[in-house]
């Protein structure tokens, strides 16, 4: 999707601070963070958020599940939370699925 910010960011059109990349996937760190580790990882084919998951793009979600556990691994972190806002009053901000990755301080329950 030409407009989208998370579609230009993993294009390259925007910079950001890349954690990973591969084909399917592209890993970047959030540039207002809510913990001392906050990195984003999205699809690079356009999704607008899990409402929209679906058999033909599972496959990706999938993938990007094994990458958030590859990098929390390589991170060295030893807990972590991984969220996905669906809709505006959930806080979704950008339309384009993405899955925040937080650690390094107390998380508190319920969130928000």
């Amino acid at each position: 999707m030409s407009d989208c910010l998370f579609c230009k960011i993993a294009a390259g059109e925007i910079p950001s601070k890349k954690v990973y990349e591969d084909d399917v996937c592209y890993a970047f760190y959030d540039i207002d963070p809510q913990a001392p580790v906050h990195f984003l990882v999205i699809p690079k084919a356009h999704i607008s958020s899990v409402s929209e998951v679906n058999g033909g793009n599972a496959p990706a979600v999938g993938h990007i599940f094994a990458v958030i556990a590859k990098l929390a691994k390589e991170l060295g972190l030893e807990s972590y939370r991984v969220v996905s806002n669906i809709g505006p009053q959930a806080g979704q901000s950008v339309l384009h699925l993405h899955f925040h990755v937080l650690s390094g301080r107390d998380m508190t329950w319920p969130p928000g």
